[in-house]
């Protein structure tokens, strides 16, 4: 946590002024041990004052930025209208540890497991959704990372051929707060989708201004407002992350992207589709000529140049949609995962290898992200599943070999961020 802000304790007892002035911390709130407060998680951080003089000081700027905090909370408790009749709620889950990873036993207050003493993983570590039987998710830290900026949310009907959203974020790593921003961002992203009664999701209605190009543009402005609501925008480098959005409508495939998270179509017969197309250096090498092998273990492989943040270049999502002539998965994953097996063929493999040993969606993503943290665990890696049908699956087949193709170069973006930035727009 940076401490911008914070008024430096005077070396005097500093005289409390004859007029009223507006505080930025209540003045009993230096009572307390040793005069500051660490405020509560996720609370705006205010820690103003002197704790050699026991006396919290005027400052009106810090003022003026508190009270501004407060007009935004008091607007946040506007109340949200009513969805309409008949309308049930999107699903979307916080992620929460339910048990011990290592041996099952129960998570105790202290954070520690009660039967083998084991420290309890983050809940942003490694977590699971599963809103439908046929949609599922995972998203872990891998193996090199110290924390997981990887982030995922779902939403489903409860009926295969139904529809879903499934939408991954990969956090910048190079920015502050990443972690926090690429959640928000997800969540955001279904919830809006999944609150939008009014549109028909005609997924194949695709020409310039269209219905569903307005709203799945709407959805990533919705998911960069996010973003801004969860970062520190005095930051030198602020919360940014990628975007990428499956969607299913009965036989309908869509992707919308921004950023190198990628949507696959992976049918069960058929030729597999990369459907999603790279913001980044080496997608336009790759659109050059340069062998897609050379472009992406390159010094550019994981410049993206789009992105949801602060600074975002352009909130314009790349949108392409297929039809599902037979059954397969939609696969919506982060780099973490396509590092090791980046071609639509190489991942159509992949997952057919272990979709022939378990085809259920949930412990699918478990078998893919495990097989990435075999394979060196880089990156975070996060997979977010789609069955489009329950056809029997094929016969097993062997897994890709990762052979001298894979890649380990964290993300970055193309231009240097500005040390200011304009406020959050809704």
């Amino acid at each position: 946590m940076t401490d911008q802000g914070i008024s430096q304790p005077p070396t005097e007892p500093a005289v409390a002024p004859a007029e009223p002035t507006t505080w930025a911390q209540p003045p009993a709130a230096s009572e307390r041990a040793a005069g500051w407060v660490q405020p509560a998680t996720g609370a705006a951080r205010r820690l103003y004052g002197s704790t050699e003089a026991r006396q919290w000081q005027p400052n009106l700027a810090l003022a003026a930025r508190a009270e501004q905090d407060a007009a935004a909370e008091r607007a946040a408790m506007t109340p949200i209208p009513s969805p309409a009749v008949g309308h049930a709620p999107v699903r979307t889950f916080t992620p929460v540890v339910q048990s011990c990873p290592r041996c099952g036993g129960s998570i105790d207050f202290d954070g520690y497991c009660e039967m083998c003493g084991a420290k309890a993983p983050s809940i942003r570590d490694h977590f699971e959704e599963n809103p439908a039987d046929w949609v599922a998710g995972v998203s872990d830290r891998g193996i090199r990372h110290p924390r997981n900026e990887d982030a995922l949310a779902l939403d489903g009907t409860a009926q295969i051929g139904g529809r879903a959203v499934l939408v991954v974020c990969d956090g910048v790593s190079m920015s502050s707060d990443s972690d926090v921003a690429s959640l928000a961002a997800a969540q955001a992203a279904v919830g809006y989708l999944g609150a939008r009664v009014d549109w028909n999701w005609d997924l194949a209605d695709l020409v310039p201004g269209s219905r569903t190009r307005r709203l799945l543009t709407e959805a990533a402005e919705v998911a960069n407002a996010a973003v801004l609501e969860n970062s520190d925008l005095t930051e030198i480098s602020p919360a940014s992350c990628t975007l990428a959005m499956g969607l299913v409508s009965g036989r309908q495939l869509l992707a919308s992207t921004l950023g190198d998270s990628r949507v696959y179509w992976l049918p069960d017969d058929g030729a597999a589709v990369l459907l999603s197309t790279d913001d980044s250096v080496a997608q336009e090498q790759i659109d050059a000529g340069m062998d897609r092998e050379a472009a992406e273990t390159g010094i550019h492989g994981h410049v993206i140049t789009k992105w949801l943040g602060r600074d975002a270049p352009q909130i314009d999502p790349n949108v392409s949609g297929t039809l599902a002539e037979g059954s397969g998965w939609l696969l919506v994953c982060s780099d973490g995962l396509w590092n090791y097996a980046s071609g639509p063929v190489s991942m159509g493999r992949l997952v057919g290898h272990f979709a022939a040993v378990d085809a259920d969606p949930l412990r699918l993503a478990r078998a893919l992200v495990g097989w990435a943290n075999e394979q060196g665990g880089h990156d975070n890696i996060t997979v977010a599943l789609a069955r489009v049908d329950r056809s029997p699956v094929a016969s097993p087949v062997s897994p890709p070999e990762v052979g001298a193709y894979e890649i380990d170069i964290p993300t970055a973006r193309t231009r240097p961020v500005a040390t200011a930035g304009p406020s959050p727009a809704g």
